[in-house]
């Protein structure tokens, strides 16, 4: 089996990287437009060759869209316009509904499932792949009905030779809870950066004092501009609404924490019931 990876980044060379340690007689292409990229993905054995595209979709039996999300968008189309009958794409993008809307229409949207692997690092380029990045982790796949069966056959069949849990959604409701579960976070990430990096001048007395805690929270601040600007451009309306809601809670806090020390105690006590939803997830994904 012939796999093409179009965007050679931390997603799709942790994908080609899995699947080698499962399924070694597979071929891997790369579409990467990143020289530099490219040349280190075959260093690293991520893809056995770099190829153009309309070359690489003329032999690859799957074609796996690793890219930003606007740049997803633009080339799905012109994808599936030039891919053989035998052939079938799938994307990894965060952003499903105008990925999905995109082609909705095209004679040839069967031989694509649209897919969201629920993993990644706040890493980015083929060094910061590794094969077990989305081991035990969750890959939804939207719109499923709208997929010839036997692609979403080979796509199963591939996400679990990759140990992952499988989730099905539509699109609009995909994105909304990705705006509070994963977008939301990432913003919140960066937000605090600039407040630190705008009071705090002395960028030595930050690394001095920055705690676990604050690394943690701050570390997806360190995530590619290039890969989530398109994801809140592309998610802004239900993006806009998860930040409303948490302006609101921001505010409670900051009321809280000026008024009553048994509120803000009360508030952190209701958050901590986070803790109970997570384990049980995690509990799930472990048995899966």
């Amino acid at each position: 089996m012939r796999i093409n990876i179009i965007g050679i980044g931390l997603l799709g060379g942790s994908f080609a990287m899995g699947l080698r340690k499962t399924r070694p007689e597979f071929e891997f292409i790369g579409v990467e437009a990143n020289h530099i990229h490219a040349q280190k993905a075959v260093d690293l054995g991520i893809v056995d060759k770099v190829l153009p595209l309309d070359e690489a979709l003329a032999v690859a039996d799957l074609s796996v869209l690793a890219t930003p999300v606007n740049i997803i968008e633009r080339l799905l189309p012109e994808v599936l316009d030039k891919l053989p009958a035998h052939g079938k794409v799938i994307d990894l993008g965060s952003t499903k509904q105008i990925i999905c809307d995109k082609v909705r229409k095209h004679p040839k949207r069967s031989q694509f499932v649209a897919a969201h692997p629920m993993a990644g690092t706040e890493n980015s380029g083929p060094d910061a792949a590794f094969a077990t990045l989305m081991k035990g982790k969750t890959v939804v796949i939207c719109e499923k009905e709208s997929s010839d069966p036997q692609a979403v056959y080979l796509v199963e069949s591939l996400f679990r030779e990759l140990g992952m849990v499988i989730d099905y959604m539509n699109a609009v409701d995909h994105d909304l809870h990705l705006a509070y579960v994963s977008h939301l976070s990432h913003i919140t990430s960066f937000a605090l950066g600039l407040t630190v990096l705008g009071k705090e001048k002395d960028e030595k007395r930050i690394f001095e004092l920055a705690s676990t805690g604050f690394s943690s929270t701050v570390r997806l601040a360190k995530s590619s501009p290039a890969m989530w600007a398109p994801i809140f451009a592309q998610n802004k309306a239900n993006v806009c609404q998860a930040l409303d809601g948490y302006i609101e809670s921001l505010q409670i806090f900051k009321d809280a924490i000026q008024h009553s020390e048994e509120h803000s105690y009360q508030l952190m006590e209701k958050a901590n019931d986070i803790r109970r939803i997570l384990s049980g997830i995690e509990k799930k994904s472990v048995n899966s």
